[in-house]
């Protein structure tokens, strides 16, 4: 999932882009519209220039001077172009910048009222035009209209706004990159508690830290004063569980070892000795195996991952001692890197019940190996024993059943594994037969 910063940061920079785009949009026509019409008025000033020009003959003919104010008027091809037409729509006049070149100039039907448009010349020229209807006083008494037109080509002013638009670009493409930077630093800057968050709960899972620190902003100091809270709140919970359940464990052993006791005086018949003694022995092992069960912890929510290897090795140094007679040779292949997302009571008891039984149907070899691939995580404890039998391995799991009676033990250690694993973990848990002869426990776990 995308990043806080990353949604910002994208978020804002298309907002940033779009506001952008906007402005240059909106300047764009401003100076489009500003243009056009410093044009206007620079056509009705060529008109009213040649308004001022203008006079008429003797046979009351209006006439231009030879010289106009405007030389570029008398230049071919200048770029500026002029005509006078009569009401008659006789051509009484034309600039000789018009040489070779014809303008279809739209008539106009009000005096007074310039009119502006756009056209086409005969050679594909664009232009601007401004036509003006006068009345003309030739003589007294004698009037006579005319309209005068002006027009300029489009090229001057596309020019121009060609080079407008290329420096507003570059201008806004730079406030744009500007922008941007400001911008992350900012949030950078805004996000930095967020991280901080993120780097010590990292801690916390690592074992590095208790808790989150108080040093935070307003918005986010809530959240870090519960997420303490549910820490202290966790940590006591579980020590507070685990201390009821040794207490009702030592509660419960000594009035059985009593009942044990009675059992075994000479003031039962048989029998009655045989169903009591058996009744105890169900008793205590549903005590210890419920025991064990409860006091698996699972996943716990900003918990510190466990190294494997260090608890596998622990529990060799153990089972080394315990069946020295044995001489067993133990092998551990675990990556010191791979750890384990839960308990440590939980893995011990894992680990431990699974290396106990492969040490008490072993010959001489038992061997522990750890595999982390696609997610998953392999546990994988083979011994050099007799095996287990597939129509037993059903049965072996469940509470109470041993493999074999004359093996000591209460037969809940593999059940415990498999609550554990299938139960708490939501693993799986396989029996087959290990290359070194005997059986092998695979656990699955997602990692």
């Amino acid at each position: 999932m995308m990043s806080i910063n990353a949604r910002l940061l994208l978020s804002a920079s298309l907002v940033l882009v779009a506001f952008l785009s906007f402005t240059g949009y909106a300047l764009d026509r401003a100076f489009t519209d500003s243009g056009i019409v410093a044009i206007k008025e620079r056509l009705q000033t060529e008109i009213f220039s040649l308004l001022a020009a203008a006079d008429s003959d003797d046979i009351h003919t209006l006439t231009m001077p030879g010289t106009l104010p405007d030389l570029r008027l008398s230049t071919p091809a200048s770029g500026l172009y002029a005509e006078i037409i009569s009401d008659q729509g006789k051509v009484i006049w034309r600039s000789g910048s018009m040489l070779g070149i014809k303008i279809p100039f739209s008539p106009i039907d009000v005096k007074g009222e310039p009119r502006f448009t756009e056209v086409v010349a005969d050679n594909g020229t664009q232009l601007y035009t401004l036509g003006l209807s006068v009345v003309w006083e030739v003589a007294p008494f004698i009037v006579r209209g005319y309209t005068f037109y002006v027009a300029e080509t489009k090229e001057h002013f596309e020019n121009q706004r060609k080079r407008f638009r290329k420096s507003l670009a570059m201008w806004l493409g730079a406030a744009v990159i500007a922008l941007l930077m400001v911008q992350a630093i900012i949030l950078r800057w805004g996000l930095t508690p967020l991280r901080k968050v993120a780097s010590e709960v990292a801690d916390i899972e690592a074992g590095r830290k208790t808790e989150l620190s108080a040093n935070y902003p307003q918005e986010i100091e809530l959240l870090a004063t519960n997420l303490n809270v549910l820490i202290r709140s966790s940590n006591s919970h579980l020590k507070r569980y685990r201390n009821a359940l040794g207490d009702l464990a030592h509660s419960l052993k000594t009035p059985l070892a009593v009942l044990r006791n009675l059992v075994n005086s000479d003031g039962l018949p048989e029998g009655t000795k045989k169903t009591v003694y058996d009744q105890i022995k169900r008793l205590d092992k549903t005590v210890e195996y419920q025991l064990q069960k409860a006091v698996a912890s699972g996943r716990k929510a900003l918990a510190a991952p466990i190294s494997i290897e260090k608890v596998a090795q622990k529990l060799l140094n153990t089972f080394r001692k315990v069946y020295v007679d044995k001489q067993i040779d133990f092998k551990l292949n675990i990556d010191p890197d791979i750890k384990f997302i839960g308990d440590e009571g939980d893995l011990m008891e894992l680990l431990g019940n699974l290396m106990d039984n492969a040490c008490k149907w072993c010959r001489n070899k038992v061997k522990v190996s750890v595999f982390a691939t696609d997610g998953m995580l392999t546990i994988l404890v083979e011994d050099d024993g007799p095996g287990i039998a597939q129509e037993e391995q059903e049965a072996i799991l469940k509470r109470g059943v041993r493999g074999d009676s004359q093996v000591e033990g209460h037969g809940i250690g593999m059940a415990v594994v498999r609550n554990l694993v299938e139960e708490v973990y939501k693993g799986k848990l396989t029996i087959e037969k290990s290359v070194l002869g005997g059986a092998e426990i695979a656990v699955i776990l997602a990692w």
